[in-house]
């Protein structure tokens, strides 16, 4: 069976759980730091996390746990109306992300939640993630872009 489709239902299940006994933002913030690499792992998992578990071994779907999860956050934020975003900068600075929050909420009208990373591999500049869309205002793509357009101008002369 498909990764997706699998992954999907399990997560609607945990939805629609969530949603009734009230639990919702317990189980999201739960869910996300499970996912997180950086992060620490809660020692307790919120009820409904612990059934899903049982329930994805009983059915020796072990492996689709983090594709759950996944496919839980998307849901959950499209059920209440939450737009994830995703800033990466070369240096820490919660301005950006306090921007970043501000033009995403008045765009979309959503709650807007931000994470923050540092990559100093980026130069300068900083990458902004939200939804599908992508905004790389970075050095180190610019680098990039203008090597493409050097290399690609150099084979026509040869």
């Amino acid at each position: 069976m498909n990764t997706g489709v699998v992954s999907s239902r399990y997560a609607r299940a945990l939805l629609l759980m969530v949603q009734e006994n009230g639990h919702g933002e317990r189980v999201f913030a739960q869910a996300r730091a499970l996912l997180d690499p950086s992060g620490e792992i809660p020692s307790g998992l919120e009820p409904e996390l612990e059934r899903l578990v049982l329930v994805l071994r009983r059915n020796r779907r072990e492996d689709y746990l983090k594709f759950v999860l996944a496919a839980f956050i998307r849901q959950y934020c499209e059920a209440e109306n939450i737009c994830l975003a995703h800033v990466t900068s070369c240096i820490p600075s919660g301005e950006l992300a306090s921007r970043v929050k501000d033009i995403l909420a008045s765009g979309t009208g959503k709650r807007v939640l931000v994470e923050e990373t540092v990559d100093p591999a980026l130069i300068g500049g900083f990458v902004v993630e939200a939804g599908d869309m992508v905004l790389d205002a970075s050095v180190r793509s610019r680098l990039a872009t203008i090597r493409r357009q050097f290399e690609q101008k150099n084979k026509r002369i040869i």
